[in-house]
Formats: C-alpha cells, sequence, structure tokens
C-alpha cells in the first residue's frame, strides 16, 4: 500500500488533514489493547490541567497497548531495522484540546534502548527502555527501575465485523498530546480505521505502581489487532 493511498483514504477523519507535509512514517503491528475503565479523580492527577479528560458515556478509560513498532522513519529515509523495528508498550488516556480529541501517553516503553533514546530525543514522547519480549501467543515486559511488569497469553478471536461505538471511541484517534515544561505538545497523525479482533487475555500480570490506583488485573474491555501504517506529523507547540 502506498502512502498516497493512506492519505487518499481520509473520509473517516473526524477533521481534515494537515496541510503541512507529513514528516514520519511507522507501523503498529500485532496490537493487544487492555482498556480499563477508571476513577476520574484519580485520573486527573495524572493529567496536565490544559488537557480536558475525554469521556465515553461521562466514564474516563485508560488503555494498556502492547504492540510491536516497525519500519519508523523520517520522509524520505529508509527505516533501519535495528533502530527502526521494537516492542512498544503505551499507557493512555483519552483526551480533547483545540476541538480534537486525542490520546495522552502516561507511560511509553520501548524494547530497544537506542530506538528509545532517539525517539524521546526527536519527539519528546516520554519513551524509557524496558525489557520486552512477545512471540505470538506471550507478551511480557519488565522494568527494574519502576519495578513495573506486564506480562500475559494471549489466543486471537474472529475479527469484528461491526465495530461498537465504544471500539471507535477507543481506536480514531488521530491527535496524539504530550506535555514539557513550557508546552503541551500536539502531533497530527493518520491510518486507515482500526480493524479489530477479538482476544482472550489469560494470566495477565499488569503491575506498574505508580498507576496501582487506574489500572488492575481485569480489564473492562479487550482487543486485538493486525495493524496499522501511520503517516505523523512533526509537532505543534502550544504554550502554556
Amino acid at each position: 500500500m502506498t502512502i498516497q493511498k493512506i492519505l487518499d483514504h481520509n473520509e473517516h477523519r473526524p477533521w481534515e488533514l494537515p496541510n503541512e507535509k507529513w514528516k514520519f512514517y511507522q507501523e503498529w503491528n500485532n496490537a493487544i489493547f487492555l482498556h480499563f475503565k477508571v476513577n476520574l479523580e484519580e485520573l486527573i492527577k495524572h493529567v496536565p490541567k490544559e488537557l480536558e479528560i475525554d469521556l465515553f458515556q461521562g466514564e474516563p478509560w485508560v488503555s494498556v497497548v502492547a504492540f510491536t513498532m516497525e519500519k519508523i522513519r523520517p520522509k524520505n529515509i529508509p527505516a533501519f531495522s535495528p533502530i527502526s523495528n521494537f516492542h512498544e508498550i503505551n499507557i493512555r488516556t483519552y483526551v480533547k484540546m483545540n476541538n480534537k480529541t486525542g490520546v495522552y501517553f502516561l507511560s511509553i516503553e520501548g524494547g530497544t534502548k537506542l530506538s528509545c533514546k532517539i525517539a524521546k530525543f526527536i519527539s519528546d514522547l516520554p519513551y524509557r527502555y524496558s525489557t520486552i519480549e512477545r512471540t505470538s501467543k506471550l507478551y511480557s515486559s519488565s522494568n527494574l527501575n519502576f519495578k513495573d511488569k506486564l506480562c500475559f497469553e494471549f489466543e486471537i478471536g474472529k475479527q469484528i465485523e461491526q465495530k461498537s461505538k465504544v471500539d471507535n471511541w477507543l481506536t480514531e484517534r488521530y491527535a496524539l498530546f504530550q506535555e514539557t515544561d513550557n508546552y503541551i505538545n500536539e502531533y497530527e497523525i493518520h491510518h486507515f480505521p482500526w480493524v479489530v479482533n477479538d482476544v482472550e487475555v489469560k494470566n495477565l500480570k499488569c503491575f506498574y505502581p505508580r498507576f496501582m490506583n487506574l489500572l488492575n488485573n481485569k480489564p473492562d474491555k479487550m482487543q486485538y489487532s493486525k495493524g496499522v501504517k501511520v503517516i505523523a506529523w512533526g509537532k505543534n507547540r502550544i504554550k502554556k
């Protein structure tokens, strides 16, 4: 699939594509989504006041997304697999700013040290290194510095032919927001709509001490996706 074909397929977006030229290509592959309904008062402690927490039917959500990043590269530069391909886990919640709905990352872990350093330097996103392993049936990570651990077995089920409202609300997000000392950075992204499957997750151990009051070992919803090909634009700095 060509990049132009991805850009041309945009009628599903909640707002128009950016006028600027895109800057990065990446693939988010073989993703497992663990979605948790959370307490709003607890979530507020982790989200900058400049961002409005987005709610679905009055409830906030936090998602743990475990996937494999592949072929990430700047425009006009080929991917280099030792840096471009790595396993990733992000913990995200759902927010609004400037009439756009997007995600805010509470945490991002990458399974390759150099990739994490480069991604954090370029994007200002909170990448940090964790030991991550995965097979076709198992996903496992640990971070000794933060005492974090995520481990589960999974079995992919049938494709969901008609996504529900909450399926779309949790997946179809075309902006990322992140906080720095003086700015809220906004990142526009674009991809085809997510195609999701049912997934059975077993023996889940989701232990993040910083988020003990948000996450537990019983997600309210789980999904699997083969993945999406993503076009990304540069960051737009919004002064606090």
